[in-house]
């Protein structure tokens, strides 16, 4: 495995420096935990939870105050905008078809991007959580999936607040969010865990990488947690737009 490291774009790092005065227009960033020194140049997974349209701005901006240019794994639509999509590319970005046949080269590339030394970012949920209390869901099994072909570490990675700036369905919503936001300037709180351990799980074990994908769901939770706890149940702010489905809960967040 390469160690050097990836080399991001200067369009990637003025990206995360756009991204962070832009948090900071819109609300108050407060990043906790680190990124240890021998991994903020890769190889490393980042594994965050997913609560809004606003999230890859957040996590470019907490990212950079801790020293690291990640490549996201992001939806195929991005890539497919005319603008928008070489911009991703040219960045490093990594695309994922999801609901298509080609949704399995987004795990390939993504080893190979971790195996030539890359910050892989990933959101392990898959989607824009659904839950009512928006606590992660159960998670697909891909992040474990690379993490166990790779060998590389993994970092949970929990943020909040995010979901009060852009609503779901954003970009229907998005003046009314950011209007508002620029008048209450919400708390946007990250929090970058310790790196998991998941060498005891042999890659292409039956049921490793279910293992491996509750063990860093109950990273992300447990690293969220003190990030709400005035709000351990459900969420002060409620969008009226995000619609519901109990059918991925992962489990009861734990005590605060």
């Amino acid at each position: 495995m390469d160690t050097t490291g990836w080399q991001p774009p200067l369009l990637w790092r003025t990206a995360q420096l756009i991204a962070r005065l832009a948090v900071a227009a819109l609300a108050r960033l407060e990043v906790t935990g680190d990124v240890p020194a021998h991994l903020r140049r890769g190889p490393l997974i980042l594994a965050a939870n997913h609560i809004s349209p606003f999230d890859p701005v957040v996590l470019a901006a907490a990212c950079r105050a801790r020293g690291v240019a990640p490549r996201f794994m992001a939806t195929g639509g991005l890539f497919r905008a005319p603008v928008l999509g070489a911009l991703m590319r040219h960045a490093g970005h990594l695309r994922v078809d999801r609901g298509t046949a080609a949704v399995h080269h987004a795990l390939a590339d993504a080893a190979a991007a971790v195996a030539a030394g890359s910050v892989v970012l990933v959101y392990p949920e898959g989607r824009i959580g659904l839950d009512p209390g928006l606590w992660p869901e159960r998670g697909k099994t891909g992040t474990a999936r690379l993490a166990l072909a790779c060998g590389a570490p993994v970092i949970p990675v929990a943020q909040w607040g995010s979901h009060e700036v852009l609503p779901y369905r954003a970009p229907k919503g998005l003046l009314r969010g950011v209007a508002r936001s620029l008048l209450r300037r919400p708390v946007i709180r990250v929090r970058f865990g310790e790196p998991l351990d998941l060498h005891d799980l042999a890659h292409g074990t039956p049921g490793a990488a279910r293992q491996g994908t509750d063990r860093i769901i109950d990273a992300i939770t447990d690293a969220l947690a003190p990030l709400r706890r005035d709000e351990p149940d459900r969420p002060r702010h409620v969008d009226p737009g995000r619609p519901v489905d109990t059918s991925r809960a992962h489990r009861r967040p734990p005590a605060a």
